[in-house]
């Protein structure tokens, strides 16, 4: 009776973790980007987050001063989230470089897929309504796309020195023009609801690339 006793004096937050549940905090980061990449910050309603997560009022004012920060933190965790995503993919040593990108499209498309394209990236989403956020949200996203860029960069480095690509190659700007690519690809995804605007893109991505030295071009012929 003493061991019962003690339990239910236990603090709710402790009982809920005995017996399996996930910490409130990270059950209303992991709501939050579920949600927010739907439909982006503004329109995210704390309430209807709240009811959504099953999380009273009072425990996410425990956990964050205010939606601007929880915002913050939700940005941190996609962050993390996607990076562990992009090394999984672009670090394969088991397929090619060039290949590895193709390989990271359609890891994308399944996930869109699976959500009938209604997710898209939080950071793209946040970045089209950045005017509205708070005055430090610009700097922070831009942070975390050039961390992405850095380790599209890298692939394409290893692209290089495999001879997929020509030495001339300019890694760094192409990862660039690869993310600014890539989120309006999502967008339209989106909007028609099928991964052909990534299919579309990482094509014409390739096709753009530097060729090997002494490669010569494609015939028409011989485009498959």
């Amino acid at each position: 009776m003493a061991k019962s006793s003690d339990n239910r004096r236990q603090p709710a937050e402790a009982r809920r973790h005995d017996i399996g549940y996930a910490p409130t905090r990270d059950v209303l980061i992991r709501c939050g980007m579920e949600v927010m990449t739907q439909q982006g910050f503004a329109a995210t309603g704390l309430d209807a987050l709240l009811r959504r997560a099953t999380v009273p009022k009072g425990s996410f004012y425990h956990y964050f001063e205010s939606k601007a920060e929880y915002g913050r933190e939700i940005m941190k965790a996609y962050d993390s989230f996607f990076r562990h995503k992009l090394d999984r993919v672009l670090n394969d040593e088991r397929l090619a470089p060039l290949a590895r990108m193709r390989a990271f499209v359609e890891d994308a498309k399944a996930g869109m897929a699976k959500y009938s394209y209604t997710r898209g990236c939080l950071v793209g989403n946040l970045s089209q309504e950045v005017e509205a956020l708070p005055d430090d949200y610009r700097s922070a996203l831009d942070e975390i796309i050039k961390g992405w860029q850095r380790k599209v960069a890298h692939c394409l480095e290893l692209a290089r020195d495999a001879g997929e690509i020509g030495d001339a190659a300019e890694c760094d700007a192409l990862a660039e023009f690869f993310w600014i690519g890539w989120e309006g690809a999502v967008m339209r995804a989106r909007l028609v609801r099928n991964g052909m605007p990534l299919d579309t893109f990482i094509s014409g991505f390739r096709a753009g690339l530097p060729r090997p030295d002494g490669a010569k071009p494609r015939s028409k012929r011989n485009v498959k």
